[in-house]
């Protein structure tokens, strides 16, 4: 089986590799494809793999390129991770939405929507190449903003694309933890988009073990999502949420800490992985030591600003063993739809009428059945109150996105923007659109 990966260069292409060096069943990948604009970002990927390979003879053989079409074609599964604009846009989407005094994150809030307003373009290429190139391709998509990204590509390639995210699977895995039950084998009652959901259940051994882990001081503190919304909110939810809802249930507190911050998560990042990109070309024969150790870094001061000590103003210390987990996702979804392996998945897909509330061809995010034959939502118990509110608004938000991002017209990007929950102001909304497109943000 041939893998290709779009953004081949990025840090995280050894976690996909290491989790394939795993693999050891029939019709596993034996091509890896690494295609991105940036050629030493790819030479250094490619010796970090090279490295983490060396003791094991049945690795795939690893090939790089720049040429998109050359890297598509023949694959039986492309995994789309691209960032448009690099760190370098993200460090734009931050600032200019904290200097308006409203939130700056990746995906969520005003820079989610800049994202995605500069990669949908560009995602939808990537979509009519795969179309063109390789049509028989599954394409699992982790580019963010990544509900609303793979709901564009969608109108491409239908249902052969497929998002993932790991921060689902890490929530009921810590639940399910806490509740004493193997993650393996518990099924997650999780419905939202990507980035804004809710884990309502945890069904093992035939019982939802979730209401007993909301019921006990203990277990419930010691699952982060808690933590960071407060144990009294998440038990008046009745429900676990997303760790990315932290942005909505505590956002002053959140927009306080980022503006507080000596620099954004991108500048971090930017002035990081620049640091690991000039070492492993000065020593490529520390490629693999290298990246292990930017890595370890990179995680434990992941979402620090939601783990900030009131009293102290450090952030709690974040195991790295903790952390990662969507190429594993990747993977066993791989597994399934190529191998014909049957799973159960919490995935970004069309609902088809899984969530009542939202339009029957809108991504959601929800467990789902997959197989060879495809990917098979499972129907959801209707959100009720602020939950089906919040994201009704957000999917809103995300077809303005689209919508805007395909037009170019900055009046749809405004109302993309001032449709947002997190955009207290209209007058805000044009000046993020001012903003944004003065800094070079905007497609």
């Amino acid at each position: 089986m041939r893998l290709t990966i779009l953004g081949g260069g990025g840090f995280r292409v050894p976690l996909v590799h290491r989790a394939l060096l795993a693999d050891t069943g029939p019709g596993r990948v034996s091509e890896l494809v690494l295609h991105d604009v940036a050629a030493p970002r790819l030479a250094a990927v490619a010796a970090v793999l090279e490295q983490q390979a060396a003791h094991a003879p049945d690795a795939p053989a690893v090939r790089t390129t720049t040429d998109l079409d050359a890297a598509l074609a023949g694959a039986d599964v492309v995994f789309s991770a691209i960032r448009v604009g690099g760190l370098e846009g993200r460090v734009r989407d931050e600032r200019v939405a904290l200097d308006l005094g409203v939130l700056g994150q990746e995906t969520t809030g005003p820079g989610g929507v800049a994202y995605g307003l500069r990669t949908v373009p560009v995602a939808l290429d990537v979509a009519e190449r795969v179309a063109r190139v390789a049509p028989r391709a599954w394409v699992i998509n982790f580019t963010n903003p990544a509900g609303m990204v793979t709901e564009a590509m969608q109108q491409v390639l239908g249902d052969r694309v497929v998002g993932i995210c790991d921060s689902p699977v890490g929530l009921a895995r810590r639940a399910a933890v806490a509740a004493g039950v193997d993650p393996a084998t518990a099924w997650p009652d999780y419905v939202g988009l990507n980035h804004l959901g809710w884990l309502r259940g945890l069904h093992a051994g035939g019982e939802d073990v979730l209401p007993r882990v909301l019921a006990d001081d203990a277990l419930l503190g010691g699952i982060e999502e808690a933590r960071l919304v407060g144990t009294d909110w998440v038990r008046a939810l009745g429900a676990l949420p997303n760790e990315y809802l932290y942005y909505y249930y505590c956002a002053r507190e959140a927009l306080a800490a980022l503006r507080g911050g000596a620099q954004t998560r991108g500048e971090f990042l930017l002035q990081q992985q620049a640091r690991f990109y000039e070492q492993v070309a000065a020593e490529p024969s520390r490629a693999l030591e290298l990246w292990h150790r930017t890595r370890d870094e990179r995680e434990a001061t992941y979402m620090a600003e939601s783990r900030r000590d009131p009293a102290s103003g450090e952030a709690e210390e974040r195991d790295p063993a903790e952390a990662g987990g969507y190429e594993g996702v990747a993977l066993s979804l791989m597994r399934a739809l190529v191998r014909g392996e049957r799973d159960a998945l919490v995935l970004d897909v069309r609902g088809g009428g899984a969530v009542p509330g939202l339009p029957a061809d809108a991504v959601v995010e929800v467990p789902c059945v997959v197989d060879g034959s495809g990917v098979r939502p499972v129907a959801t118990a209707p959100l009720t109150g602020h939950q089906l509110g919040l994201v009704q608004q957000v999917k809103h938000v995300e077809r303005l996105t689209i919508a805007a991002a395909l037009s170019g017209s900055r009046r749809d990007a405004l109302a993309a923007f001032a449709s947002h929950p997190l955009v207290d102001s209209v007058a805000v909304a044009r000046r993020l659109v001012e903003g944004y497109a003065e800094r070079g943000a905007l497609a």
